[in-house]
């Protein structure tokens, strides 16, 4: 009973697990608990550094040991830094803060990816030796945490005497380094995909900044060069057209930056694009004062994160585009699957497209970027008259096979 208890918290069982749990049996550990605790721990810890904490005092629970450290490879791959201690003084514990990567027993456990044991006074470094020494540690375990052939930390368990590890407790060991080596490497590629999410983020930002708040600026700009121009030369005519060009210049970038605001304020629902969608609708619903509607087709949207993105804020650009420019009464937005590719609609009834380059200044910013959102997806752009008035957006990009799925 108690081995499906832990089958079922892990999910799988790890190579090797049924002979520790029979081993354990043996000399009465309390086995599957560690190991289910480690399973719960790993699905539910946000905090690599405290879960490897919480298991240091687990493995010196296991090996009685007297004190115990665990320390994690730096960025650079040349030291190890301690994130967690038990019984060690604070004297030691900040002397031994960084250590160099080929630093005594932690050194060759890393380098030989296999655990070591040794005598402290023999492989530990001078300036720690008498610490080490006035606590009674004698005898020192350096457990690597591996995972796919790196070794990514190491426990050390320090005993006062010369009894060795029991064979059960060194391979629960061998267990507990490669689930927590895992759990490291996950840590690692989490905070790799945040780091290329905040800069895409950020380039994403100074692209929309570029093309519609600096480049409405810049127009501004320009234009009161000549305004100054009409008013030395005493053109009222000028001057007061030139003044107008001006004062729609910074509604239009005010308009822009609220816009920015609202774009970057609005993130997608964790549900995924289709209840963003809904929701997205709704909220244009009550502020253009317009009969909105969404119907999905395509069912079952299966999406990246990525392009549910790109899809939620070209459809959002759409629909900012409509409520400023289009004086629509009704917009209905349509997502469908059609022969491999995704197929989304943006329809209105409202004056249509407009010629001109008044009519346009504010529409080829916004357009801009949902093309450059659009190439991301691989897809195409289309904005077209509707014959009973009004304008279509249609956006189409390929939708990933269950098989291209599967490959990525």
């Amino acid at each position: 009973m108690r081995q499906q208890q832990f089958h079922a918290a892990i999910g799988q069982v790890p190579e090797g697990v049924n002979a520790v749990v029979e081993m354990a049996d043996m000399r009465r550990l309390p086995v599957v608990e560690v190991l289910a605790e480690i399973a719960s721990s790993m699905s539910s810890d946000a905090n690599v550094d405290q879960m490897l904490a919480r298991f240091l005092e687990i493995m010196m629970r296991l090996s009685k040991a007297k004190a115990g450290v665990v320390r994690v490879l730096t960025s650079d791959g040349g030291h190890l830094r301690m994130v967690g201690a038990v019984g060690l003084s604070p004297a030691l514990m900040e002397k031994e803060r960084y250590v160099p990567l080929e630093c005594g027993i932690c050194g060759r456990a890393t380098l030989e990816h296999s655990p070591q044991v040794d005598n402290v006074m023999t492989v530990c470094s001078k300036q720690v030796r008498h610490l080490y020494f006035a606590q009674r540690c004698k005898t020192v375990y350096a457990i690597p945490l591996r995972h796919k052939g790196k070794v990514l930390g190491v426990y050390n368990l320090f005993m006062d005497g010369d009894d060795t590890l029991p064979d059960d407790v060194s391979y629960l060991f061998n267990s507990i380094s490669e689930h927590l080596g895992m759990a490291l490497e996950n840590a690692r590629l989490t905070r790799e995909n945040m780091r290329i999410s905040l800069m895409n983020e950020r380039t994403m930002l100074a692209n929309q900044i570029h093309d519609s708040l600096a480049q409405t600026l810049a127009y501004a700009k320009m234009r009161l060069t000549v305004l100054n121009e009409a008013i030395a030369e005493g053109d009222q005519e000028d001057a007061n057209r030139y003044l107008g060009d001006v004062e729609e210049a910074v509604d239009m970038a005010y308009s822009e930056l609220r816009n920015l605001i609202t774009q970057f304020r609005d993130r997608i629902d964790p549900r995924g694009l289709v209840p963003a969608l809904q929701e997205m609708v709704e909220s244009f619903r009550k502020k253009a004062n317009a009969d909105v509607d969404f119907l999905n087709i395509a069912q079952d949207v299966v999406l990246t994160p990525d392009e549910e993105i790109q899809v939620f804020h070209i459809i959002q650009e759409a629909l900012y585009n409509i409520s400023k420019h289009a004086r629509a009464r009704h917009v209905i937005v349509t997502l469908d699957l059609e022969g491999g590719q995704y197929v989304v609609n943006v329809a209105d009834d409202g004056v249509g497209l407009m010629t001109g380059a008044a009519a346009n200044v504010g529409k080829s910013f916004g357009l801009t970027i949902m093309r450059e959102r659009t190439a991301k997806l691989n897809g195409k752009l289309s904005i077209e008259s509707r014959p009973a008035g009004g304008t279509i957006i249609r956006l189409t990009f390929p939708a990933k096979l269950p098989e291209q799925e599967a490959k990525s």
